[in-house]
């Protein structure tokens, strides 16, 4: 490992000049690697842009300072990109991972993948990851040469198995899927174009992944602090960040909160990074992989957490779970968002020409499931401001959803 700002490539790390290649062979780039390509090509998507307004956990018109499904993303990237320096990965990889990996959320946030999963459960079911490859092997339509955006296989790999396999060795569904099966999606992709769906993702994906997990622990407590949903003492419950506040005050005694929940929150993503980097090295030492297929090969991640800090992370979220997530005001919200998706593919599964027309070309007389996989396409597409519009142009009554949160009046930002 190497503490300076060099960039580097370790042996395990995937090499960009060794891809899989594209499903539809292109000319290599004079200036950019294909994984350079990949990361700007989701930049320039139009799922990219609506992650703009697509929730994270508020609602879009609750304050512009809390966090979307964008700022949520650029903090992922920017995490994600850290861990794959200090790891010897390919940075270019991690960062496109980083920022295509929330590509499939709805509108509403899991409040809209949970509507729309029940809205499909007779065809399928909707699943974010899933819907992700959707829309960069299918959805996108900007090239002339191909539908989606021609991705690599190493970034679509990475993409569908970042969480992990999906197989087992013999075959079989992982736990995650076992109760429902893999999305339709992925395998249909698959039968195209194998992904390898039994071994390891590569180290980058692993890295985007821990840093999803730190953005969520440490953003969401940011958010909740200062929406005033929970309160600094409170957060003493969990041990690990009552000892992080004793630091705070022991170095800073008197600190004001605003300043007080950006410490805590900027100890958090530093304590949790230098354990991934560490448990990274030891992992890959034992291991001793020579390329990235050794690492998609082992048993386990290379990239993780240690116990203690896995430890912390799930008691963290668990605080969130009970005191943000399931707050009554948060729910309530829910509650009215998932009946906006209800409505909305209820409507278009019963007339598809209330959906424009490049949505609904081609459905009359089709099956009821491709009528409703396209609804579904069309919804989680949808921003939260576009979903409140389109409901209002059809129906008379919309639910509100603004709330007052309990803010303390706490600068949300800098001025």
């Amino acid at each position: 490992m190497r503490a300076s700002g060099e960039r580097w490539r370790a042996p395990y790390a995937t090499d960009p000049a060794r891809t899989r290649g594209r499903l539809i062979a292109e000319a290599a780039s004079p200036t950019r690697s294909d994984f350079q390509r990949d990361r700007d090509r989701i930049i320039h998507s139009t799922a990219f842009r609506r992650l703009k307004h697509k929730t994270q956990v508020f609602v879009h018109h609750e304050g512009d300072h809390y966090r979307t499904r964008l700022t949520h993303t650029l903090e992922v990237s920017q995490i994600g990109r850290a861990l794959a320096r200090a790891l010897g990965l390919d940075e270019d990889l991690a960062e496109a991972l980083a920022l295509s990996h929330d590509l499939g959320h709805t509108c509403f946030g899991h409040t809209g993948e949970d509507a729309l999963d029940a809205c499909m459960a007779a065809h399928g079911g909707f699943d974010h990851n899933a819907q992700a490859l959707r829309i960069v092997t299918r959805l996108e339509r900007r090239y002339a040469g191909f539908d989606g955006l021609n991705l690599a296989w190493d970034t679509l790999e990475g993409l569908v198995k970042h969480n992990g396999p999906l197989l087992t060795a013999d075959g079989q569904p992982t736990p995650r899927y076992a109760a429902r099966g893999i999305p339709a999606a992925i395998l249909e992709y698959d039968a195209l174009n194998p992904l390898d769906l039994r071994s390891q993702a590569g180290p980058e994906a692993q890295a985007a992944a821990l840093a999803d997990d730190i953005a969520y622990a440490a953003h969401d407590l940011d958010d909740g602090l200062r929406a005033g949903l929970f309160d600094i003492p409170e957060l003493r419950a969990v041990p690990f960040l009552a000892e992080l506040l004793d630091e705070i005050d022991r170095l800073h005694p008197g600190l004001e909160e605003s300043r007080k929940i950006h410490e805590l929150a900027r100890r958090v993503i530093t304590r949790f990074v230098e354990d991934v980097i560490g448990e990274g090295g030891r992992r890959i030492g034992a291991l001793a992989p020579r390329s990235v297929e050794d690492v998609r090969r082992a048993d386990n991640p290379v990239i993780a957490f240690s116990p203690a800090i896995a430890a912390a992370d799930a008691d963290i979220m668990r605080f969130l779970w009970a005191r943000m997530y399931r707050h009554p005001g948060v729910v309530a919200v829910r509650k009215k968002a998932e009946a906006i998706v209800n409505d909305l593919f209820a409507a278009f599964t019963a007339d598809p020409s209330r959906m424009p027309e490049e949505w609904s070309a081609g459905l009359g007389g089709a099956p009821q499931a491709r009528i409703a996989r396209r609804a579904a396409d069309y919804i989680a597409g949808m921003t939260d401001t576009y979903a409140v519009l389109a409901h209002r142009k059809l129906y008379d009554a919309t639910p509100d959803l603004h709330w007052d949160l309990p803010s303390r009046g706490l600068p949300l930002a800098e001025p």
